[in-house]
């Protein structure tokens, strides 16, 4: 038998009931029935269900290449958020008044953290339930602009978006040289153009609002029937640009061809998704027109995280025929058109009186 040296390893997977076991030494909720790992992504996410009847989420927290998990910024904004009525998946504190306890493991201790389980469904294609996605995301900007809490280790902006990940990128050992000196001169043409911007506005962002980390809802009030959104997985979350934070969600449906354009189903859901948002929060015309260099701001820090996962996931997780693929993508995305600044403000115009609540229960 050949012992690993574990400095060498890059990232272990616990059992189920591995994390059952240290969730009951951890939290003073009682036995754990049921724990099964639902995912295994920049993090990795366990299901659990206690005897007592409790549904929680726990997250293992990754060895990520950006530097140490967000911890105390994270849990303190979900906590304001709850707290001003928004629905979201709240940290639930340990035993001893923390929100994490570090587990051992052979690669070194990783945090491990336990989430409220949010029930329902993602948004979908439903355009009323993206309308009210973008709504409710207002109403948690709008709510997050009163945090007073621990500021956060990062900021959603170029340096940790395009300055660092395009150094990951090209030390990947997938990446050719000529193809680095590509995505090098695009970096710099980006960031020629957002100096050319007045200031952009800037909130606490969720990070990663692309459809799937937030479930539909039904309000609290008896007579709302109107849906909102709950949202959950806020790792990624912190100060940063309201473009880029609009524009995650625009990526996430945009075609993967520079030569495919958005079919009128994709800009319906966008539209739709900004006209709930502007419901609440006016967007500037600026804003507006940096959503395009955002896609590709947004698609350099994706790149990024694949290629600092590489020692977990491997190099066919961005292997270089696509990686070829991806600068005139990028090119196309940042030559868009501003987006229809009478679109995405009309709606805004209903916003001067006081919006009504849309608080909603989370489980």
């Amino acid at each position: 038998m050949i012992a690993l040296d574990p400095h060498f390893i890059a990232q272990t997977t616990p059992t189920g009931e591995a994390i059952a076991r240290a969730v009951e030494a951890g939290w003073s909720l009682g036995p754990v029935a049921h724990c099964v790992l639902l995912r295994r992504g920049l993090n990795q996410v366990y299901e659990l269900r206690f005897k007592s009847g409790l549904h929680t989420v726990a997250r293992l927290c990754a060895d990520r290449p950006r530097g140490e998990p967000n911890i105390a910024y994270e849990t303190a904004l979900l906590t304001h958020l709850q707290a001003q009525g928004i629905p979201v998946a709240a940290a639930l504190p340990t035993a001893g008044g923390a929100f994490h306890v570090p587990l051992a493991l052979p690669e070194g201790p990783r945090p491990l953290l336990l989430f409220a389980f949010l029930p329902g469904e993602p948004p979908g294609e439903s355009l009323a339930d993206l309308e009210a996605t973008g709504e409710s995301l207002a109403r948690l900007h709008r709510a997050a602009e009163s945090y007073d809490g621990p500021p956060s280790l990062y900021a959603l902006d170029l340096p940790m978006l395009l300055d660092t990940s395009l150094h990951r990128m090209l030390t990947a050992p997938t990446m050719e040289a000529a193809l680095g000196q590509e995505f090098a001169a695009l970096a710099d043409d980006l960031r020629a153009r957002f100096a050319a911007w007045p200031a952009l506005s800037r909130v606490h962002c969720h990070g990663d609002c692309h459809g799937s980390n937030n479930f539909m809802a039904h309000g609290a009030e008896k007579s709302e029937d109107k849906r909102v959104a709950a949202f959950f997985d806020f790792d990624d979350a912190g100060p940063g640009l309201l473009a880029y934070e609009l524009g995650v969600y625009l990526w996430a449906i945009l075609p993967r061809s520079a030569d495919t354009p958005a079919t009128p189903a994709v800009l319906e859901r966008w539209h739709r998704y900004l006209a709930g948002y502007t419901s609440v929060r006016a967007v500037s015309g600026a804003d507006l027109a940096a959503i395009g260099h955002c896609l590709a701001l947004r698609h350099f820090w994706i790149m990024g995280e694949y290629a600092g996962r590489i020692p977990v996931w491997g190099t066919q997780a961005m292997p270089t025929h696509w990686l070829r693929k991806q600068p005139a993508l990028m090119r196309a995305w940042m030559d868009l058109p501003p987006a229809d600044p009478l679109a995405a403000q009309e709606p805004a115009k209903a916003a001067t009186a006081p919006a009504s609540s849309t608080a909603a229960a989370t489980a």
